[in-house]
Order: structure tokens, then sequence, then C-alpha cells
């Protein structure tokens, strides 16, 4: 899958289970090993692990690939491998107190955010608004 509409499909189904702070960062000259990282916020260990299944399942479902997901079992820090997209979804104290954004967001990529801007989501455009 190309790496934008990867990337659109991701933060679509972070925004579908209402993930908080969603941040995309290029890190294709910091790693051979892929070329985006995507951290988002979820409130409790519940909501963690729905946001990386969300991922999963929208992934899939367009036809991409997840190589692996680490950290259901606490849902403190669940992390999805995308292959060129890593999704790193943690709690609050512990995205404060890792600060990975410090390590891989040195680029960040400007995205539209429906969540902050009102936006419909591609997979919305075909519905009627009142």
């Amino acid at each position: 899958m190309e790496l934008r509409k990867l990337q659109r499909v991701i933060i679509d189904a972070l925004e579908d289970v209402k993930a908080q702070d969603i941040r995309v960062y290029d890190t294709a000259k910091l790693s051979e090993l892929f070329d985006r990282v995507i951290i988002a916020t979820g409130s409790s260990n519940r909501q963690t692990r729905s946001l990386a299944m969300s991922v999963k399942e929208e992934v899939n479902a367009k036809g991409g690939e997840v190589i692996s997901i680490e950290g259901l079992e606490t849902g403190e820090w669940v992390l999805v491998d995308c292959g060129d997209i890593v999704v790193h979804i943690l709690q609050p104290m512990l995205r404060s107190y890792y600060q990975i954004e410090g390590m891989w967001g040195a680029k960040p990529v400007r995205v539209k955010l429906a969540a902050s801007k009102g936006l419909v989501k591609a997979s919305d455009d075909d519905e009627e608004s009142d």
C-alpha cells in the first residue's frame, strides 16, 4: 500500500476510536526499517487496545499488512508495526515519561485530523448531511 494511503487509513482508524494527540513524523532518514512513526494517546488500557485493534482491522481491510502488535497484554503502550509505518499508542503518563517524540519527532508531517478540524473523513464522503 502506498505510504500516504496507509498513513490516512491509520489516522482514520485512530480517530474512529477517539485517539488523542495524534502526531505523525517522517523517519525515513532516521531508520531504514520504516518511513513514518505515528504516536497517539489512549486514555485507558481498554482504549489503547481498542485503538490498536482498530488500526489492525482497517489496515487489513484496505489491503495493507500488519506485521505485528506488541503490548496488548498490559495495554499501557501498544506498538503496531505496519511495515512502512510504526504506530505507538500510549497512555498519557507513559507518553509524558518516555517522550518518544524526542527520538522520532525531528521532522513532523502535516496531516489533516478530522477531530481537530471538523473535517469529513474520506470514508464518510458518500454519506448525505442534513
